[in-house]
């Protein structure tokens, strides 16, 4: 069998979770897989060396122009042209046309939810993304051979969305899993390594926060600024990848510029130095309004750090019982449980063992298995 893989944005240097996703996939494909030929298809940038071919795995750079007509036109052609028995898209969005069979990868669709407090804010790209996949998206889900998404919540929310009956089992949850590099650090010559390259603070609570309002970042700056005011303990905030521009402004909207003072910004991180920035960290902060898995908290547990994370969508379903758990859109609960994890050490050792335990029961071999049997349930 001939599988092509969608893997647009492997290349990239800056890469975020839905390209690891599909960059796990394809390594472990090729772990467990010499029988069928795959064609990866990605568009050309500076991050070659991030996947290598194999025997029966070939990359294939395609030129093609911006995302959208690379995806509708690029994409569906070159599948046609080397052969292949169906095309596997990995990020949402898919081909709306074409005769070979379709496998797409539905992480989430808030895009396609009308919640209010999810269309507020986000950067004019997002916006434009959202909007291509409004388009797409539902033509795609009626086409599809299969629809893989990642956590059962997301599966039940994508099912009543379109109205699949219960007897369609086009539809399929497989659970992301945890990169084997994110372990406990011990080697003290690493940890201090990644504190100066990146400048870290001596006591820090670790949050991965970003323009999607879906993040809340809102939320967790209101929670931390109250924290700080509750709290002796001198706990600066850690962020990632986050413009300072963008963060004065929200400080400014929500009244504590002063804030400022007390958040690091990082810059990108390369994906190798997170474990040491997590297992540096007092805490992990996940309260996001909506996840459709929520990778990152396993990553978290998997280094030996305990989580605070929501109460909505699929975060108690990944957390399973290993975190601290908070209704998002109320920042006192995420403060009560930052100094409740800070004052309890009993409590703090409790999490970290339960995290430790929850995250091992990911992996992304397991997922690759899952995605194969269901390749050749097409075929």
């Amino acid at each position: 069998m001939k599988i092509g893989i969608e893997g647009q944005r492997l290349f990239r240097v800056k890469k975020h979770g839905m390209d690891m996703v599909a960059l796990e996939l394809i390594r472990n494909l090729q772990q467990i897989d010499t029988v069928n030929e795959y064609f990866i298809f990605v568009k050309p940038d500076e991050d070659k060396g991030c996947l290598s071919e194999t025997p029966n795995f070939h990359i294939i750079e395609l030129e093609g122009g911006p995302y959208p007509t690379w995806e509708q036109y690029a994409l569906p052609k070159a599948a046609a042209k080397y052969g292949c028995d169906l095309l596997h898209c990995t990020s949402n969005t898919a081909p709306v046309y074409g005769k070979i069979p379709l496998v797409v990868t539905l992480h989430d669709i808030i895009y396609l939810e009308s919640v209010a407090i999810l269309k507020k804010g986000g950067t004019w790209y997002q916006k434009f993304g959202n909007m291509y996949r409004r388009f797409v998206v539902p033509r795609v889900v009626s086409k599809s051979k299969k629809i893989i998404t990642v956590s059962y919540f997301e599966r039940d929310r994508i099912r009543n969305f379109f109205g699949f009956p219960q007897s369609d089992n086009r539809l399929v949850a497989i659970y992301n899993g945890v990169s084997t590099h994110f372990k406990p650090v011990t080697d003290q010559n690493e940890l201090e390594r990644v504190r100066q390259k990146y400048s870290l603070p001596s006591q820090y609570a670790f949050f991965l926060g970003n323009t999607d309002p879906k993040k809340n970042t809102r939320g967790v700056l209101q929670a931390f600024a109250q924290f700080l005011k509750e709290s002796d303990i001198p706990l600066k905030l850690v962020m990632l990848d986050y413009e300072k521009s963008a963060l004065t402004a929200l400080l400014q909207e929500i009244g504590a510029p002063h804030l400022l003072d007390h958040i690091h910004l990082t810059g990108y991180v390369v994906n190798t130095d997170l474990p040491s920035i997590y297992a540096q960290a007092a805490i992990f902060l996940y309260p996001s309004l909506r996840e459709s898995f929520g990778i990152p908290m396993l990553e978290a547990m998997r280094c030996g750090v305990p989580v605070i994370t929501s109460n909505t969508s699929s975060m108690p379903e990944v957390s399973g019982g290993a975190a601290l758990i908070i209704d998002p859109f109320k920042p006192e609960e995420i403060t009560a449980a930052m100094k409740q994890i800070l004052s309890d050490e009993m409590l703090r050792k409790e999490l970290i063992t339960k995290g430790l335990s929850q995250s091992d029961k990911f992996s992304w071999r397991a997922m690759a298995e899952e995605v194969l049997k269901l390749y050749h349930t097409i075929a």
